[in-house]
């Protein structure tokens, strides 16, 4: 069976961790998603192998007066789904941008009456 391909959000989540991101809330701060995204797509990530995770020393965490936390790692099929993934984007990029190109030309130009 074929992946499916992952949604923005998701891409976002994988893209940040493997930016050095590895916790909940560091990932949240930096994609600017709220927890109701990051989570269930880090549960999805995990599912699909594209990433693993393991919590921490709970005696670490109590030093620092904090619950533990829960430390995410790119698997290197999440690696190469990844730089899939940006890559499909960037091409789509490119066609969205050629068709505005388009439409802006045809705006622009003299319309028969």
């Amino acid at each position: 069976m074929a992946r499916r391909r992952l949604g923005l959000a998701t891409i976002e989540v994988l893209q940040a961790i493997a930016a050095g991101h590895r916790y909940g809330f560091d990932i949240m701060g930096a994609t600017g998603l709220a927890g109701g995204t990051v989570y269930p797509a880090l549960a999805a990530l995990e599912r699909d192998t594209l990433v693993s995770s393991d919590w921490e020393d709970p005696a670490a965490a109590r030093a620092e007066k904090r619950p533990p936390r829960r430390y995410y790692v790119v698997s290197a099929k999440g690696d190469a789904v990844l730089r899939k993934e940006l890559a499909r984007l960037r091409s789509l990029a490119g066609i969205v941008a050629e068709r505005g190109d388009e439409v802006e030309q045809a705006e622009l130009s003299p319309r028969e009456v």
